[in-house]
């Protein structure tokens, strides 16, 4: 609030004086509002009233000579809403909002992200100085945290569809982790686990940096469904093809311009078609940095998994970057205990790879599962769970019932195998032969034929990039069907 003019007395023909005081209040849309007070002195009677009025003539005195002299915080916001002093002259692109990106982003705090536009055309920026990040064609300098766009150039709806990308880049040299989230566009829980990482760091205090894409599927994610319009799987397709299928084109873009400047990868999920799945890292522990990668996330289970071939996990591991999977919950819905699970275990990585200071607590060991089973429902009817996930069972314990709801005929589903629930659908109705409750079986270790084997399994390294073919992935074919095939439970994430 400003004060703007003082106006002086002005004599009307009942000598009345007139004393205007109008402030000036800006709004979001840089009008202006105009808020007016008038006093009244009836001159004839001023020596009465001189000094019930004085109080009102310092108060209006004392606003104005503080109109003048902004407070520090407002002098800080108008400095930071003008442009600088070597800023180029606007020109009509620039006036019509289709202006080029800026080379570099501005660096800003871990609460204050600036935002800044990508443009698809522009070449990727050089580190302009020591520490300074490279992404998607921006510098972000060293201990400062900023928010940019990815568009994939692949669009349905005939119109330019940018996807938010945070970059906290720490004030310290360390690895660059990357958080990918609702790939598959239902998926709620992974969103808030990347609001809650990247604004709970400090770039001055961070080694490294962490770069968050809450929503990769935000076509999907607009609709509230796992798949893109035309229904293919967006991670059916990675590391993708620029001359392929819409989908593919999309992950070519999120892979080559964002993946492949990570050094480790953290893609998160929630579980599909109607189940949920207990807080777990999916990972082929054939390797030995994804074995170490798994170790950070503290008392969290492990499910061994090379996962499935157009996987962003696979598609990572085959080109040198350690990367899991971290499962938690179930689609279309936010739990902020799995929530809570899943960012603990991603703030423990960071501390394991001296990123973060964290005081680290000693839990439970949990266990590594190198196999695992579905259980399936042999009639069909209303499905009603027993088992809770996380439940240890024993071959024969009943996992829960299917009621015919026509005869109230019951059958009963038994657990085949000794192990622990990972996974299970929600109460629905089912048919026969739907996967109804995923089992960790327990294993006396790696699925080797002998003892040296078992020593050596999981020591193998990833390849290097750099030595030529980045993985098997590059020779997958694209299919052109446009509709994703419902594959089972397992391969779903």
């Amino acid at each position: 609030m400003r004060a703007v003019r003082l106006l002086p007395p002005v004599q009307n023909c009942y000598r009345r004086t007139v004393i205007e005081l109008a402030f000036i209040y800006p709004n979001s849309a840089s009008s202006e509002h105009k808020l007016t007070r008038r006093f009244t002195v009836d001159q004839a009677d001023h020596g009465r009233r001189a000094i019930a009025y004085a109080p009102v003539c310092a108060l209006a005195l004392s606003l104005w000579l503080t109109a003048c002299d902004p407070s520090p915080a407002s002098r800080a916001l108008r400095e930071a809403s003008a442009p600088p002093p070597d800023a180029p002259a606007q020109t009509d692109a620039d006036s019509s909002g289709t202006a080029a990106a800026p080379a570099s982003s501005a660096p800003v705090s871990t609460r204050q992200a600036a935002t800044v536009e990508e443009s698809v055309s522009q070449p990727e920026a050089p580190d302009t100085e020591p520490g300074a990040l490279s992404v998607l064609g921006h510098s972000v300098p060293a201990g400062t945290s900023t928010r940019l766009t990815w568009s994939p150039n692949e669009v349905f709806e005939g119109m330019s569809t940018t996807t938010p990308v945070l970059v906290v880049n720490g004030a310290k040299p360390g690895p660059t982790l990357c958080l990918t989230a609702a790939i598959h566009g239902d998926e709620l829980n992974g969103i808030e686990m990347v609001r809650r990482v990247i604004h709970e760091l400090e770039p001055d205090e961070l080694s490294g940096a962490v770069i968050g894409v809450p929503i990769v599927n935000l076509q999907g994610f607009r609709r509230g469904s796992r798949y893109l319009p035309d229904r293919r799987d967006l991670n059916r397709y990675f590391p993708g093809n620029p001359q392929g299928s819409s989908a593919s084109r999309i992950a070519h873009s999120l892979f080559e311009r964002i993946i492949r400047g990570c050094d480790l990868l953290v893609d998160l999920h929630t579980g599909s078609f109607y189940r949920t799945n207990l807080p777990q890292l999916r990972a082929d522990l054939r390797y030995r940095q994804v074995r170490e990668l798994t170790g950070g996330f503290g008392g969290m289970v492990v499910l061994h998994s090379e996962g499935a071939v157009g996987t962003l996990r696979r598609a990572a591991t085959d080109a040198g970057i350690p990367a899991v999977t971290l499962e938690a919950g179930e689609p279309l819905r936010l739990q902020t205990s799995k929530v809570s699970e899943g960012v603990n275990g991603i703030l423990a990585l960071l501390a394991a790879k001296d990123m973060v200071k964290r005081v680290q607590l000693l839990g439970q060991t949990e266990p590594v599962f190198y196999e695992s089973t579905w259980i399936r429902a042999d009639h069909g009817g209303i499905l009603f769970s027993v088992v809770r996930l996380g439940q240890m069972v024993e071959p024969g314990d009943v996992l829960g019932t299917i009621t015919d709801p026509i005869t109230n005929e019951q059958n009963l589903i038994y657990s085949a195998e000794r192990g622990r629930v990972l996974g299970m659908a929600l109460n629905q109705v089912v048919m026969p032969g739907f996967a109804a409750f995923r089992l960790g079986v327990e294993t006396d270790g790696p699925p080797t034929d002998n003892v040296l084997a078992a020593v050596q399994w999981g020591q193998t390294d990833l390849a290097n990039p750099s030595d030529g073919d980045d993985g098997s992935l590059q020779k997958v074919s694209d299919t052109e069907t446009g509709v994703s095939v419902d594959l089972e439970p397992e391969e779903a994430s």
